[in-house]
């Protein structure tokens, strides 16, 4: 019987196999690394970092941070601000109608544009005025307003002629610094002053109070300007 012999061949066998498992001991194994991924920052540093990297040198200022924060604010917000404003004009109206009642003169509040009075009254005085039922005498100041002239005019009355069949009253009227009565004021024809052309009588005045109202009629770019910041402020504060 013959036996066949196989232990070189597995001596061999076993020599490969453990230099395999050797070599995979020493072979470095590689651990997966997962990715970094950095968070977002909030939403709010976000949106303030987007405005500053928006915001150029030119947009620096008042009127860029203005801008930039009506742009922040919600709609229901400026909507606020908007009705806050709205209800600031409609109460400054009441007031003026009001005093127009009160007072019963179409215009309770006047600036003297003029010199035309000094030294009583200077340019820039506010008169206030009052209107009744009362007859007016000579040496009181009235306000009145002649016919195809928008601006009224202050003067003292100099004359009363009062008509026995109408009961009518001519009124003359005259500036404290001006040499002659003002008929070359009135309208072509026109000798007399009418009750209808009275306004009021000066009841009162602030002096050089009124030089905001000259100088804003005088140079409406102010007037706008004033205006527009106030509204601004206004739509923009926070409380």
């Amino acid at each position: 019987m013959l036996l066949r012999t196989t232990a070189p061949q597995d001596q061999a066998w076993g020599d490969q196999l453990h230099r395999r498992m050797e070599t995979k001991k020493r072979r470095p194994v590689s651990v997966p690394i997962p990715p970094v991924v950095s968070s977002p920052p909030p939403y709010e540093e976000r949106s303030r970092e987007a405005r500053v990297f928006r915001r150029g040198p030119g947009e620096m200022g008042f009127i860029g941070d203005q801008v930039e924060s009506i742009r922040s604010m919600q709609v229901r917000q400026v909507l606020s601000q908007i009705i806050s404003l709205g209800m600031i004009v409609t109460s400054a109206l009441i007031i003026w109608k009001g005093l127009m009642v009160a007072t019963g003169s179409e215009s309770p509040v006047v600036v003297v544009l003029s010199g035309s009075m000094e030294p009583g009254f200077k340019r820039g005085d506010i008169l206030f005025l009052t209107m009744s039922n009362e007859p007016i005498r000579t040496g009181e100041i009235v306000v009145f307003n002649i016919d195809g002239r928008e601006i009224p005019i202050v003067h003292r009355v100099i004359k009363v002629h009062e008509r026995q069949e109408s009961a009518e009253v001519d009124i003359l009227t005259k500036g404290d610094n001006n040499f002659g009565d003002d008929r070359l004021l009135y309208a072509q024809g026109q000798l007399w002053l009418q009750k209808h052309h009275i306004m009021g009588r000066a009841v009162g005045y602030l002096p050089y109070v009124g030089w905001v109202t000259i100088v804003m009629t005088e140079k409406p770019i102010i007037k706008y300007l004033l205006i527009g910041a106030l509204g601004l402020l206004v739509i923009t504060s926070k409380e």
